[in-house]
This record gives C-alpha cells, sequence and structure tokens, in this order.
C-alpha cells in the first residue's frame, strides 16, 4: 500500500512561530468541556513542566528543550540542545524533564534521557541508529541512562550539564527512562524501565557479546540460564539479591537534586551500595510517567505492562521502606506466564514468600478488556502514558473533578478520570471517560496558573494541547479546509468551515472570516468562502465560528500563492516486499518541483514507523529512526511481536517550504508456529502468554521466541513433569522462527520425571550420554545449571575398569582428600521437593565406608566389598535455600562418589 500527503506549510512558519490554532480532530470531551491547541510545529513533544514563574518547559523527543514565557507566547527559545548525547531511536530519547519548585531563584531545570553510550562510555556511540550487527532488537545497541542538572540564565542553559547520575543498562530499543517529579519533601524523584527486550521473556541470555548489562552471575560474556540468571528484566529485582553491585533499571529513585545521591530517610540509606540507597521502589517494567498526589509525599506512577495488563501503582511512603511492585515475576494482579513457566530462582523465591512480598497494582487494567463499561475507547493495544492529579480544592472543574487523578493511555488514544473516593483517595470503582479520541497522549500536567489538564501530542500535531470548562455552555470546534493551498498567483482559494461543530444540543454556529490577513474577520461570512489572491506570498487565512450563547473558537490554514509544492516518489522499496527479521531493506527515492525541477538530497528526509497492532486492528506507533537529507540509504528490519508492519515516509520540502510526502507500507513475511504436548491439553508458554496445547503463533520469519514447558503440572488430575522438547531444546529456550511452518511438541511424563544427572568425572574422560560433566572444580555457571564444589576438589579418576557397569560406575571424585576432608558439592535448583539417586563406588578399591547426605539426608550408607562394589541409595529431599547439596555424612572414610540424578515431581 502507497499513499501521499500534501502539505503547505510556509517555511516562515517551520522556522519562527508555533501556530496556535485547534487540532483538526478534537477529543470526544464531557459536555462543559471543550479542546484547544496551544502550541503546534513541536516534533515528538514528550514532557510539559510548568515554572513557578509561569515559564513554560517543553521537551522533545530527540534532546531539544524548548521554553515558553508564558501561554501567551507564540515562539519559544531553545533553552537547551542536548541532541549530541542523546539516543533518539525507537522508544528511546528525552523523556524524563522537571524544573526546581523554587524557579527561577533556584534556576535549574532536570533532565532524564538515554545517553548514546554505555555506562561510563561517552556519547555519540551509535548517532540516533542502531547498526547491524548488533541490530536494534537482534543483540541489542547498547545504551544507559543520564540524569542531568541545567542550569538557566534567562531562556538560555548556561555552563556545563551536571550529570547526578549515569547508569540504568539498556541493551533493547524501549523500556528506556522515564519520568522526574519534585515531591513535597524537597527530594526528586526519578524512574526508568528495565531496558530488557519487549520481544520475549529476557533474563539476559542474548547479545554480542552475551549478557552485555554484566548481570550476575557470571558478568558480560557470561550465558546465563535458569534457575541462576538474574539479567534482562531481572534488573528490576536487583535490590532482592544484594550480593552483587545494585543497578538501577527498573526502579523508583528518591534523590538529593543538588548531587544526585540519595535523599536523606531512604530506606537504603545504611547500605554500602550507592545505588541501592538510592532505591525507593522496584520491580517495574517501564515506568514511563509518574506524580506526586499535591499535599502528600505518595507517588503514583503508570507502568506500561508487556501483553496482560497497564497498571497503576502507588508508593504510600517512600521512605517507609522499599516496595516491590512484582515485575517480572508478577505482572497485573497475577504472575507473569513467560516468566513465570522459567523457573527462575529469583521469582520462585518471591513466589514462596507470598503475594504479601509484592505490592499490588492500585489499579490494573487488561489489555482486552475496557477501562469504562461501554465507552468508545478500543481495546487490545496498550500503554498508559500519563498520570496527573487535579487540585483539591480550586480549578475551574467542576467540583466532582476536585482530588480527582487523571490517567491516559498512548495506544487507545484515551485519557480517563478516577474521582476521589470519601477517604480522598482516587477511587478505582469510580472512573468515567475523560477523553475519548484524544491525540496521541505521552504526558499529562495540570497547569498550576489555570487549573486547565494540559498534554503532550507526540505524533500527529506536534502539540500541546489543553482541556478547558466553560459550564452550561461548550465551545464550539471551528475547522477550516482549505482548496487549492498552493498555486501560481493569481491564486483562487474556496474555503469551508462544513467541518465545525457545536456539542450542545440545538446550538447553531454563525461563520466569520479574515482572508486578507489584516486580523478583521470582515471578509465572508457563512458556512464557504472564496477568495483569490493576487501577489505571489504566503497568507494565514481564519475563520471563526460563534455559537448561539456567543461561545466561539478559529482555526487557521496556511494559503501559498505563487508556489506549487513538490512531488515526492519512492523508488523502492515497494509495497510488495516482504521482509523478515535481519534483512537489510534499501531505500531511495527523490522529488521534483515545478519552480526548482529535481530536487537535491538536501532537500530530502526520510523516517521509519513500527506500527504494533493488536488482533482487532488497534494500532500504535513506535518511530524507529530517521534519515535526513539523504537520497537513498539502508535499515534492517526489525523483530517485534505480530501484528505489526512498517510505514517508511520520504519528506520533500521545495526552496518556499512546501513539502510533499510519499509513504510505502511494508509488512513482514510471517510463519504459523504450532506447539502441543504429550499428552495433549498441558500448557506451554509462548512469549508473554501461557495456553493449553495444542494451539498456533502467527510470528514473523527470523523472530525470537521464549517458549517454556512448566513442569510439573497436573492434568485430570494426575501430575506430569517435562522430559524433553522436539527441537532438543531446554525446557526453557528460544525458537528463531524459520521460514516454513513447524511444530514443537514438549513431551511429558507421569510421575518422577528427571531434573538432572550428573556424572562425577575428570575433565577429560568421555561424559555418559544424558549427563552432565561435575569434575573437581569449584561452583560457576555451566550453561544449562549451575553447580560446582565449593572449594577445587581435584581432578577426580578414570579407572577405565572391566568390573564397571558402564562410564557412570568407572568415574569418581573424592570426597575427603586432605586438600579437601569435608568436600561438599551443590546445584542450583528451584526450591521444592526431589527425589535423588546416588552412587558411591570404585571399581578398583574397597577401602572405604561409603556414607553421603543430600540436603543433611543420608542416602549412601554402606561398606563395599569386593562383590559388590558400589553403594547405590535413593532419597526424597526439599531444597529451600535454592541448592541442593551434596556433603559427607557422619562417620563416612575414603568417601567417594560417581554420579546422581536428580528428578522433580512430574
Amino acid at each position: 500500500m502507497r499513499w501521499r500527503r500534501l502539505a503547505s506549510i510556509c517555511a516562515l512558519a517551520l522556522l519562527g512561530t508555533l501556530l496556535s490554532a485547534p487540532a483538526a480532530r478534537a477529543s470526544v470531551l464531557p459536555t462543559g468541556f471543550s479542546e484547544s491547541v496551544v502550541w503546534s510545529g513541536l516534533t515528538n513533544p514528550t514532557n510539559i513542566e510548568f515554572a513557578a514563574d509561569g515559564h513554560i518547559f517543553v521537551a522533545e523527543k530527540s534532546g531539544l528543550i524548548k521554553v515558553f514565557d508564558s501561554q501567551a507566547d507564540p515562539t519559544p527559545d531553545v533553552f537547551a540542545d542536548l541532541r549530541a548525547n542523546v539516543h533518539d531511536f525507537w522508544d528511546r530519547g528525552m523523556l524524563g524533564l522537571a524544573v526546581h519548585p523554587n524557579f527561577p531563584a533556584s534556576p535549574y531545570v532536570y533532565v532524564l534521557y538515554t545517553y548514546d553510550a554505555a555506562v561510563g562510555g561517552t556519547a555519540p556511540t551509535w548517532g540516533d541508529a542502531c547498526a547491524n550487527p548488533p541490530g536494534a532488537t537482534g543483540d541489542g545497541c547498547v545504551v544507559s541512562g543520564r540524569l542531568s542538572r541545567l542550569t538557566a540564565a534567562g531562556n538560555q542553559m548556561t555552563g556545563p550539564e551536571q550529570v547526578l547520575v549515569n547508569d540504568w543498562c539498556q541493551q533493547y530499543p524501549s523500556h528506556s527512562v522515564g519520568d522526574l517529579a519534585f515531591g513535597a519533601d524537597g527530594a526528586l524523584y526519578v524512574t526508568a524501565g528495565d531496558g530488557a527486550s519487549f520481544n520475549f521473556a529476557d533474563y539476559g541470555q542474548d547479545g554480542s557479546p552475551v549478557n552485555p548489562c554484566g548481570d550476575p552471575p557470571g558478568g558480560v560474556g557470561a550465558a546465563l540460564t535458569p534457575p541462576t540468571a538474574e539479567g534482562g528484566a531481572l534488573r528490576s529485582q536487583d535490590p532482592r539479591t544484594p550480593a552483587d553491585p545494585a543497578t538501577l533499571d527498573g526502579s523508583v529513585l528518591r534523590l538529593d537534586p543538588s548531587t544526585g545521591a540519595a535523599m536523606a530517610g531512604n530506606p537504603m540509606i545504611g547500605s554500602s551500595d550507592p545505588n541501592a540507597r538510592r532505591v525507593v521502589a522496584h520491580g517495574l517494567r517501564n515506568p514511563f510517567r509518574m506524580t506526586v498526589r499535591p499535599g502528600t509525599s505518595e507517588v503514583w506512577l503508570g507502568d506500561v505492562g508487556w501483553n496482560t495488563h497497564e497498571e497503576l501503582n502507588r508508593i504510600v511512603a517512600p521512605t517507609a521502606g522499599v516496595t516491590n511492585f512484582g515485575w517480572p515475576c508478577y505482572e497485573g494482579p497475577a504472575r507473569q506466564p513467560g516468566y513465570d513457566g522459567l523457573d527462575l530462582s529469583v521469582c520462585e523465591s518471591l513466589y514462596g514468600a507470598g503475594t504479601g512480598a509484592v505490592a499490588g497494582p492500585y489499579y490494573s487494567y487488561p489489555h482486552a478488556g475496557q477501562v469504562v463499561a461501554g465507552e468508545t475507547c478500543p481495546t487490545g493495544g496498550s500503554s498508559t502514558a500519563g498520570v496527573a492529579f487535579y487540585p483539591a480544592a480550586g480549578g475551574p472543574y467542576p467540583a466532582a473533578y476536585r482530588g480527582a487523578l487523571f490517567f491516559a493511555d498512548y495506544t487507545r488514544d484515551c485519557i480517563w478520570v478516577m474521582r476521589a473516593g470519601a477517604n480522598g483517595l482516587p477511587d478505582p470503582a469510580n472512573r468515567a471517560t475523560f477523553a475519548a479520541q484524544a491525540s496521541n497522549p505521552v504526558d499529562l500536567e495540570v497547569n498550576p496558573a489555570t487549573g486547565e489538564l494540559w498534554y503532550a501530542d507526540f505524533q500527529a500535531a506536534g502539540a500541546v494541547r489543553r482541556i478547558s470548562f466553560a459550564g452550561a455552555n461548550t465551545p464550539p470546534t471551528a475547522v477550516a479546509s482549505a482548496s487549492p493551498t498552493s498555486g501560481a498567483a493569481p491564486l483562487t482559494v474556496g474555503f469551508s468551515g462544513a467541518g465545525s461543530s457545536d456539542p450542545d444540543p440545538g446550538a447553531t454556529l454563525t461563520y466569520a472570516w479574515d482572508l486578507d490577513d489584516d486580523g478583521a474577520f470582515d471578509d465572508a461570512a457563512g458556512a464557504t468562502a472564496s477568495w483569490t489572491y493576487q501577489q505571489p506570498g504566503t497568507y494565514t487565512p481564519e475563520l471563526r465560528v460563534t455559537d448561539n450563547l456567543g461561545a466561539s473558537d478559529t482555526d487557521a490554514v496556511t494559503i501559498t500563492a505563487g508556489n506549487s509544492p513538490p512531488t515526492a516518489t519512492i523508488a523502492s522499496p515497494s509495497s510488495s516486499l516482504r521482509w523478515k527479521v535481519g534483512d537489510t531493506v534499501s531505500f531511495s527515492g527523490g522529488a521534483t518541483d515545478a519552480q526548482s525541477g529535481t530536487l537535491p538530497a538536501s532537500a530530502l528526509s526520510w523516517s521509519l514507523i513500527l506500527n504494533h497492532c493488536d488482533s482487532g486492528g488497534n494500532c500504535h506507533q513506535h518511530p524507529v529512526q530517521s534519515w535526513p537529507q539523504v537520497a537513498s540509504g539502508s535499515f534492517s528490519a526489525p523483530d517485534h511481536e505480530y501484528p505489526s508492519y512498517l510505514e517508511l515516509t520520504l519528506t520533500a520540502t521545495d526552496p518556499g517550504g512546501l513539502t510533499d510526502t510519499d509513504t510505502v507500507r511494508l509488512d513482514p513475511q510471517t510463519v504459523n508456529l504450532t506447539f502441543s504436548t504429550s499428552p495433549s491439553g498441558l500448557q506451554l508458554t509462548v512469549g508473554s502468554a501461557a495456553q493449553a496445547t495444542p494451539f498456533t503463533r502467527t510470528v514473523i520469519v527470523g523472530s525470537r521466541n521464549s517458549v517454556s514447558a512448566p513442569s510439573p503440572q497436573t492434568l485430570n488430575g494426575r501430575s506430569y513433569g517435562f522430559q524433553r522438547w522436539s527441537d532438543n531444546g531446554g525446557q526453557a529456550h528460544d525458537i528463531i522462527a524459520p521460514a516454513t511452518a513447524a511444530t514443537y511438541t514438549a513431551t511429558y511424563q507421569e510421575g518422577w520425571v528427571s531434573h538432572a544427572k550428573l556424572n562425577f568425572q575428570p575433565t577429560n574422560a568421555a561424559v555418559p550420554a544424558g549427563y552432565l560433566k561435575a569434575d573437581g572444580t569449584t561452583y560457576r555457571n555451566r550453561g544449562a545449571f549451575t553447580y560446582g564444589w565449593t572449594a577445587p576438589n581435584g581432578t577426580g579418576k578414570d579407572r577405565n575398569s572391566a568390573l564397571s557397569p558402564d562410564q557412570r560406575y568407572d568415574t569418581l571424585v573424592h570426597m575427603q582428600k586432605p586438600a579437601n576432608p569435608n568436600a561438599v558439592f551443590e546445584i542450583a535448583v528451584p526450591n521444592g521437593t526431589y527425589r535423588v539417586h546416588l552412587v558411591s563406588g570404585d571399581p578398583s578399591q574397597v577401602n572405604s565406608v561409603f556414607r553421603v547426605n543430600v540436603e543433611g539426608v543420608l542416602v549412601v550408607s554402606g561398606t563395599p566389598t569386593s562383590a559388590a562394589r558400589w553403594v547405590e541409595g535413593t532419597a526424597v529431599v526439599t531444597v529451600a535455600d535454592g541448592r541442593l547439596t551434596v556433603s559427607n555424612g557422619a562417620g563416612a572414610s575414603n568417601n567417594k562418589v560417581n554420579f546422581v540424578d536428580i528428578e522433580r515431581p512430574g
């Protein structure tokens, strides 16, 4: 599919004034409310902040910060330009902004952005792009987050950027930094996401090198595996693993705004780890927006979910204790199936502590459900994108809104209100749709001077919008259109105000036009008008509509006489292209102009957007990358869950400032993957969701899909345990989607099932089929499992004896050598019950007394003879600390072990 859009925005408007004009599409609001545009012409505005002296700061995703002297100021100054440091790519960029409460006496502006370098590195590293390799959604371009304080001198930043914190390792291009807010206690609160993948259950298993954020166990380059992995999304649980240095991903921080250090009174202020001291809450996926309830120290935030729930979370008392919201072990009110199925120790121990160990969401809504029953807001895709409290007293809105919480969803294009209950807190049972069909809201703020709700319109108009209350008479909405909007002079233009409307029943409208740019609405009356522009130039005729009670609204259009827009044409790729993950897609195009001929590459710019859709067709957009002033280039096709597609747009701008765009839609190659179990009907987890088999998922060819086989499971009153996958992958592993349809079957066994088999042996001896090598080396991550001796324990023996029944009985490791007389062996396992079968013996010697404990239970006990050289034992044991331990029993002499089989309940 291909389409073109013409635009006639004059160069003067682009370079100078940001036009104050109503939107072409207005929100659907309650009676008495109306929406208008305060400023348009911004580029991806992400955050609005009001200074105490009336200045208004607006952050753009690219790293520009603009400042308006007041609401009436049509033209901003550029306060700061941090584009050289900001990684403006996918969902990364300048996202957080705050102004010191005592501004300008304390002349500080705070910024939170994706820093274009790894932690401790120097920007720029990637340059608003991500080369392939490593690939944005492949191995990931690793960057970090930066919190800085800027000093204002008038309307400009002065002096250097004061970096307060550089942390937040981010491997994948979403779940980046979040928001900033000042509390009544003077602390600066900071949020940021987990930096993990949005495509698969990420525990740190991917990257180039693997585990590039250096998460435990093992550091950079270590292959992390369940159950011991602590990487990826598990970084959000880092405060629970104090044995390693704390990271800040997926956390809320409470900081001293002068230094960036932990604020006095923080729950972990006594820790030796400076990062741990900063944290007041964690267990968050993407806490994109935050606010502080007026008159309290309560922090409220919206956390963007994966595929099931959006959350509104409340930190009641930030200094009273560290709050854990549970991600990735929990999403919304329940366990997260994608991570629960991995049997990760970090999550299993949290589950074992009970639901009281986590703070459930104050309110959550499912992606498949409505926030308000019967509303027009769509369901399916969701991303909470703004929270703001209305004042508890005063303000122009009706009294029912006092103390209410407004919250927005960027994907659904809706804003809701949760009105205060009798206790003064927002009441989840008292929700209402406030603004349906809102325009891409990504930040909500209440203007302290006017008491009106403002929001940042990220996409369409690049605008800042406000919602006003006029009482019983809702003002009309003026919508002016013109045709043609450009052409040779003299230029005759037809105008229409037929799109104007008034929501009040029985309202009538009158029309007045200012067509000659003299500021007087005296050139025409009626819904339509015509005017001829004799001289070349740029004009901004306006329409004013007035209802029968005197309320009015205006809208403007731009007319260019003496110039016509160029024609942009994408030569390649065509809409017939079907891409798979990792493909290099080349593009080229050009533009011609009636006045200037063929336009140079400097007049061209490209942008790539990924549309992420739900099964019902509701889509939201992720800006991926842009390429200014080039006629051609290429990009690597991204990994993303399906349904999704790409839009590539070429924009051409002629010397007079007129533009034209050409857009091509690029759909992916897809494949059906079928998942089954033997016996049928058991649950498997693919990505974020668990489902009873058999089922089929449509995915993009080349995409990475995490799968796991939860075990044990009960079906029809019988217990089953996982045995193997048909593709020979581990119980939890990733599948790279093939080009042709495939079926993946997990086989289960009723009763006890194998968990791990270890053969004790020298390093260079043959490893029996189905077993893992357990030599004399110390405890460490070995890929599929983490295991080893608590201290070096020799080299082991390989007897090569004809007396040995098989290789398992022929090799051994001593447990009572003089260098380590009390050897202890450990293997990391999820807490639970296990059946252990252990063998001790030696085909060459019978001078031992074998006594071996497992979890303190005596499993092997006996003295070998020349007729019976091996002693075996089986016992059921319980693991409560995440490690199954093998040790010497009382009375042992010359103790040895050959192999151990560990089973768990099926």
